[in-house]
Order: structure tokens, then C-alpha cells, then sequence
């Protein structure tokens, strides 16, 4: 007789909702940035899904957006969650605060190709994919040996949701910015012991009519 197969991790990939005006259409990155009112209604909406799915642990981001987010959750009964600092949104460097169009206008480079640019190291002052591999790689790894065969919810930032598609997938960190990774959006990735599964992308349920 076979052993049983090894149950699969299942990851709730989730963004902070949408974060105050100022912040709204930049590169924020490192910029600690509170949400908006409809920010916190998208919380509010996101926790009312979550609370629906049992989750056994959660994992978070320490900036402001994301504990923010997470919130109501909490209120509704769901376990603390383990902070890791090492999933903070990425560094910008000397595109941290600029619109798009301020990046065309000083660097004369398309915002578009952003995650292009971090993954080749050409943004000054900005963490390249290795800098980010190396801190949100570990990351993984300690949920995958605390939860094995567990729901977990990961509350971080879009761009470190791109990072962690592409450590999973084994894919060009470009080429996911194919996807939307929406305000207070829900990505779910099932980790079997031999293959990868990405289940759901960019679920927002505050999208959903009535919502």
C-alpha cells in the first residue's frame, strides 16, 4: 500500500486594500501609507470573505497599509497573525513617490516595465529581484515548516506578491506583470509536495455586486 500523500499547503496571497489618496497611482514602496476611507471598506468586505474561509494561521507585513487591512479580520476572530518584517513591499529607490508619468519624464523610461527594471537591477537605489529573493525566500520556507498541510493567509503588498508567484512558479519576475494584483485582493496558490498550483489570482471581493 502507498503512504498517504503528503496534504498541500494552500496560500491566501493577500494585498492591502486601497491606501490614501497621496499614494494612489506612485511607487510607494517603503512609504508607510495609511489606507482610505474606501480603503477600509475594502477591508471591511475582505474580511467578511475571509472569515469564510478557515484559515490556521496568518502571516502579515508590519506597514501601516497592511495591519490596517488586516483589521477587521481580527475583529472578527481570526488568530493573530506572525509578523515578518521581510515581507515589507519592495524598495523603489529613486522612483519611490513618482507617479508614472514622473518616472518617464526624469528617467525616460516607461513605468509599464517596472518589474523589468527590478528584476535587472537598473533602478537606482532600488532593491533588485536578488535582494528580494534573498529576504522573501526565507519567508516561504518558515510557513511551509510551520504549516504544512494548512490554510494560511499571507497579508503583504502587491509587489511582493509578484515576487513570491515567481519563487513558486519558477518564472521571470516580468512576466507577472501580465496579472492585476488589485487593492485587497486574494491570490490562491496550493503547494503540493511535488507541483505548484496557482488556484485563483486577483479575486476582489469588493468587486462583487452588492459588495
Amino acid at each position: 500500500m502507498k503512504p498517504a500523500a503528503a496534504a498541500a499547503l494552500r496560500l491566501l496571497l493577500v494585498r492591502h486594500a486601497e491606501v490614501e489618496a497621496d499614494g494612489q497611482n506612485i511607487f510607494g514602496g517603503r512609504m508607510d501609507l495609511a489606507l482610505s476611507p474606501r480603503g477600509h471598506e475594502q477591508a471591511a468586505v475582505l474580511a467578511d470573505y475571509l472569515r469564510r474561509q478557515p484559515l490556521d494561521a496568518i502571516y502579515a507585513s508590519p506597514m501601516k497599509r497592511v495591519q490596517q487591512t488586516l483589521a477587521p479580520l481580527l475583529a472578527r476572530g481570526a488568530p493573530p497573525p506572525v509578523i515578518l518584517p521581510d515581507l515589507r513591499e519592495m524598495d523603489f529607490g529613486d522612483w519611490t513617490g513618482l507617479s508614472g508619468e514622473a518616472v518617464q519624464a526624469r528617467f525616460g523610461v516607461s513605468a509599464w516595465s517596472w518589474l523589468e527594471q527590478i528584476e535587472n537591477n537598473r533602478i537606482a537605489r532600488a532593491e533588485g529581484f536578488a535582494a528580494l529573493r534573498e529576504r522573501v525566500a526565507p519567508c516561504l520556507r518558515r510557513i511551509q515548516d510551520e504549516q504544512p498541510g494548512r490554510q494560511v493567509a499571507v497579508f503583504c503588498h502587491g509587489g511582493i506578491i509578484r515576487v513570491v508567484l515567481a519563487l513558486l512558479l519558477h518564472w521571470p519576475l516580468a512576466r507577472l506583470g501580465a496579472f492585476e494584483i488589485a487593492y485587497a485582493s486574494v491570490t490562491r496558490v496550493r503547494l503540493h509536495p511535488e507541483r505548484v498550483q496557482l488556484q485563483l489570482i486577483n479575486y476582489a471581493p469588493w468587486r462583487e455586486p452588492g459588495a
